[in-house]
């Protein structure tokens, strides 16, 4: 047998193809782990990233490489890409609570967006949903900042890093949306314990270098309210936007289906729905706003979720490239008493009218009421309110039926002389006030009294539609003294009178038909018919019936609170000229005075005098124009 020999060759051979095998390996092992590497490290970025900004279409796209994204992010944002590598990146939000109001801020914009009122239910009592100024995509807050080179970011759209904090009782939200690590925009939320104003200030660091600081950011706040009461027309009526301008001037962009207003010199800006608002204040100005509401509200059955959409275009202007506004937001009742304890002038917005009618409400109406419902229910404190004020007016509706019985008394005389001088007008106008001033009667002090209640009448209907203490408030079959009182359901809707009937209009509507039919005739006694005037007995016929359906028609929808109102100020009213007309009007004694009067000597007073200088210039002119002919 052969022997087999150690072939060194082979060996060699063998261990060449060993080392290529090895190498090979490791090459491939190494190349896969860089790989592995890149892709966890680009991973990370992507996750980071997670689309701040809906307008860079390049970052939706996922089928582009990676790196290439973050690339054209970068381009998009400029420094503000630093922004997006944070973890607050995402779609994260951070709560704000105390005994009033939830508050709800999004990473995203840094604005809330969501508010809600705990103490107060939407629609109905015991509904058991809370009213929510602000949810669902509804509202709107953002800056447009500019860069210096020529880009428009929008801060509605990039996200802001939370720190909330406590100091105290107050809880404290810090919102930065950051261009590096001390370069950022800031808004700041202070809420304190029972309160329902939040302090809010937008500060910036750093950004002068970044942004254009040559002219103001436009700061965009839009607010699409929601419906929370039961009637959506009654509580369209009374949403508009208010706002403070020029050192504490108040006014209103008004109703309508696009009504704008622009203006200078903002101080705050109250989105006023019916029973809540929503507002903006800031301690510095804003030198100029653009002011958009718009009507929601075009078909009562089908537009039943929002009311308004309300627009607003603020600038806010750089002090040594920097920003730096203290302002508050407002989310709470549009009620007078919470708004004035505040001092800001808020309590403005309340609808309570102009001059004297505003000034019966604030210093009467207004603390009347609140003394009157704070110890008993709304429904008896309207009652009590109502005979409190008719009793203080009684000395006035005195000497108004007084005059009227005066004129009664004198009306035989009156028809007398509009007889004998038939043919000469002026000359029955003289004789007929020689005869009043003889009596003692002044013509005008029927009416007078009536002109000083007129302004009463009108306060109660600025004062209880504007009363928040109705709201939800309930009396005998009214749910809801600040809505209709429905008591009957209609298959059908009646123009300008509403698919429902309610109870408390109809009983306003007949006190009023009483208290005309028995006053009217009264007036046409006391004033007979002047030649040349209109035929007062007629229209007073016609008002009889006019006055009551009108009542029905107007106040069907109307709140029930001031319906009630009516309802028992017409009730007082005949009750207190019957009790005058019994026991505090006697006709033979006035005119015995009458008579008495007569045989006294008389001083002409301004008033008559000032008539007859008048009618004996109209006698002059007249005769002047008769030579000529």
């Amino acid at each position: 047998m052969e022997n087999k020999k150690f072939d060194f060759n082979t060996i060699i051979g063998f261990g060449l193809i060993f080392v290529i095998i090895m190498w090979i390996m490791y090459n491939n092992k190494t190349k896969d782990l860089k790989e592995k590497q890149e892709k966890v490290k680009t991973e990370k970025v992507t996750k980071t990233i997670t689309t701040p900004i809906d307008t860079a279409k390049t970052i939706k796209d996922t089928t582009i490489n990676d790196s290439i994204k973050i690339k054209k992010l970068a381009g998009t944002l400029g420094s503000f890409a630093y922004s997006a590598t944070l973890p607050s990146a995402k779609e994260n939000f951070t709560t704000l609570e105390n005994e009033y109001v939830t508050l709800k801020i999004a990473n995203k914009g840094g604005y809330i967006v969501e508010a809600t009122l705990k103490n107060f239910e939407k629609l109905k009592k015991n509904s058991g949903q809370l009213v929510e100024l602000i949810k669902d995509n509804n509202a709107s807050f953002n800056l447009q900042l500019q860069t210096k080179d020529n880009r428009v970011l929008n801060t509605k759209e990039l996200f802001f890093e939370p720190t909330l904090t406590k100091v105290g009782v107050n809880q404290i939200l810090s919102m930065k949306l950051k261009a590096g690590a001390n370069s950022f925009l800031e808004y700041n939320y202070v809420l304190a314990p029972n309160n329902y104003l939040v302090n809010f200030d937008i500060r910036s660091q750093g950004l002068n270098t970044i942004l254009n600081t040559s002219k103001p950011i436009d700061l965009e706040w839009d607010l699409k309210t929601f419906r929370n009461e039961r009637s959506i027309a009654y509580e369209n009526r009374y949403a508009e936007i208010y706002f403070e301008h020029n050192d504490g001037k108040i006014d209103y962009v008004g109703q309508g289906d696009n009504k704008e207003e622009t203006s200078e010199k903002i101080t705050f800006i109250a989105y006023k729905q019916h029973f809540f608002s929503s507002i903006l204040l800031s301690k510095i100005p804003f030198e100029k706003a653009k002011l958009n509401s718009q009507n929601l509200v075009h078909d009562e059955k089908k537009d039943t979720l929002f009311t308004k959409q309300y627009k607003a275009s603020l600038p806010l202007a750089f002090a040594n490239g920097e920003l730096d506004y203290k302002m508050n937001w407002y989310f709470g009742p549009t009620d007078y008493k919470t708004l004035k304890k505040y001092d800001r002038n808020l309590e403005k917005i309340v609808p309570l009218g102009w001059g004297i009618f505003g000034w019966i409400n604030k210093f009467i109406f207004i603390p009347l009421f609140g003394f009157l419902s704070s110890f008993m229910g709304l429904g008896i404190a309207i009652i009590i309110f109502t005979i409190m004020i008719k009793i203080a007016m009684s000395p006035i509706t005195f000497k108004s039926f007084l005059s009227q019985a005066k004129m009664k008394v004198l009306r035989p005389e009156i028809m007398e002389i509009g007889e004998k001088f038939s043919k000469d007008p002026m000359k029955k106008q003289q004789e007929t006030m020689k005869l009043y001033n003889k009596a003692g009667v002044n013509p005008m002090a029927g009416c007078i009294p009536a002109l000083i209640q007129l302004p009463f009448m009108y306060a109660s209907f600025q004062f209880f539609p504007s009363a928040f203490e109705l709201r939800q408030k309930g009396f005998l079959w009214a749910d809801d003294l600040s809505s209709f009182d429905q008591v009957v359901k209609l298959p059908f809707h009646i123009p300008l009178y509403g698919d429902h009937i309610s109870l408390f209009p109809i009983l306003a509507a007949i006190a009023i038909f009483f208290y005309m039919k028995m006053t009217s005739g009264d007036q046409q006694m006391a004033a007979p018919q002047q030649e040349g005037m209109p035929d007062m007995a007629k229209i007073m016929k016609i008002m009889i019936y006019v006055s009551p359906v009108m009542m029905l028609i107007f106040f069907n929808s109307y709140g029930s609170g001031l319906s009630l109102y009516n309802f028992i100020s017409n009730l007082i009213t005949i009750g207190i000229m019957l009790v005058i007309k019994k026991y505090f009007i006697n006709s033979d004694k006035i005119h015995a005075q009458i008579q008495e009067n007569k045989t006294k000597p008389k001083t002409e007073g301004k008033f008559q005098k000032k008539m007859r200088e008048m009618m004996e210039q109209a006698e002059a002119q007249k005769q002047i124009q008769n030579k000529k002919k």
